[in-house]
């Protein structure tokens, strides 16, 4: 893929006051997001409002669809007509949503989505924070497929991952989830934009070969490929069913072993180029304290307190959440006697702890369903108790 700097006019840069849902839009601006469907929902709603309202500036388009269905669907036909597409929600809508998630992770068509998570199921809590949709974001669609998302800790974050989501986008021709929460998406902090070259930016790869026997890319679990831009001459089709190179459906076992394989694979088989963590102090660690998003800002106060005690305690955050950190998580299995899971659901990503660390040490889960954040002296408890 072509890194090119990012369009100045895009770009807001210097420094900020903001919270974590506005952060989202300027990060999308800056990657060069010229087009945002959406439908209004607590608590994401205000990234659709600084899109929205910044979308003149740019030249970008702004349209809010009658739900979050048509929602979905019209990033989907903007990013097969050649734009950067992105849309934001919270939990309902996720969930309206993924029958054309798989419809995007099928035809390969690069989109980003913000979720900001709050309490569920159903209605819920709509004003208050959760980090109950993790598995949803991987799972949600039926099928096998793969996906990537990020979870940002910070407004600051929300920018720079956004940024981040939008180049995995068009690297993988994937849907990119932003898996934020409440908390976050209104937390007000300094966010550093930078100049707009200091920004790299992947641009989308159009293929530009002959029409002739049009063949944009193979199936061959890489990422990188071309992708043809609707209404550019190029003979293709763009549809669910297990498909050949152009899009033509080929519905055999075979074809469909071929499809699937790459979808998976060109993610999984690129995981460690895509995995971010943050580390600390893991080395020598007999406690290793993993979190995400709003969490791992709560135990980085449980940690210091068990410090304090003289516990050699580490810290794992998961940044990218999906593909998961299976290898990583599998060495420090071998190397601590607990793991203490953090998070605010009522245990999803620990089972993905558990089923790496596959019994080589004790995983215990902190957890919660939703509504507010951890007190931080229950972590250091659980610390505690895996010292025991």
């Amino acid at each position: 893929m072509n890194i090119v700097h990012a369009d100045p006019r895009g770009v807001d840069s210097g420094a900020h006051f903001m919270d974590g849902d506005h952060a989202i839009a300027e990060g999308a601006l800056a990657a060069g997001c010229r087009f945002f469907a959406g439908y209004p929902i607590t608590p994401s709603t205000e990234t659709a409002e600084r899109f929205a309202e910044r979308a003149p500036e740019v030249g970008a388009m702004f349209i809010q669809m009658e739900d979050e269905i048509a929602s979905i669907a019209a990033l989907i036909g903007a990013a097969w007509g050649g734009q950067k597409a992105m849309t934001v929600t919270s939990g309902p809508g996720f969930s309206l949503m993924m029958e054309n998630i798989g419809l995007a992770a099928m035809t390969e068509t690069p989109i980003v989505l913000a979720n900001v998570q709050r309490g569920g199921p159903s209605t819920g809590l709509p004003t208050l924070t959760a980090q109950q949709d993790m598995f949803q974001a991987r799972f949600g669609s039926h099928g096998d497929y793969n996906i990537i998302a990020l979870c940002p800790d910070s407004p600051q974050e929300c920018f720079d991952l956004t940024v981040e989501a939008f180049n995995l986008a068009e690297t993988y021709r994937t849907p990119v989830f932003i898996m934020t929460d409440e908390t976050v998406g209104h937390m007000h902090e300094k966010v550093v934009i930078p100049p707009a070259d200091h920004i790299k930016v992947v641009e989308r790869n159009l293929f530009t070969g002959p029409k002739e026997d049009f063949r944009p890319y193979r199936f061959d679990s890489q990422g990188g490929h071309p992708m043809a831009r609707a209404g550019a001459g190029y003979r293709f089709h763009i549809t669910g069913l297990t498909h050949d190179e152009r899009g033509y459906p080929v519905m055999t076992a075979a074809q469909n072993q071929v499809v699937v394989t790459h979808l998976i694979e060109k993610i999984n088989g690129n995981a460690e180029c895509i995995i971010r963590l943050e580390e600390d102090q893991v080395e020598g660690a007999e406690v290793l304290v993993i979190s995400y998003g709003i969490t791992s800002r709560i135990a980085v106060r449980a940690i210091a307190e068990a410090r304090k005690k003289d516990i050699k305690v580490g810290a794992l955050r998961l940044i990218t959440v999906w593909p998961f950190c299976e290898r990583r998580i599998r060495e420090l299995a071998g190397q601590v006697r607990a793991m203490v899971v953090a998070e605010i659901n009522y245990g999803q990503m620990v089972r993905e702890v558990e089923r790496c660390a596959a019994g080589r040490c004790r995983v215990i889960s902190v957890n919660h369903c939703g509504g507010a954040v951890h007190d931080p002296a229950v972590i250091t408890q659980a610390i505690e108790e895996a010292c025991r």
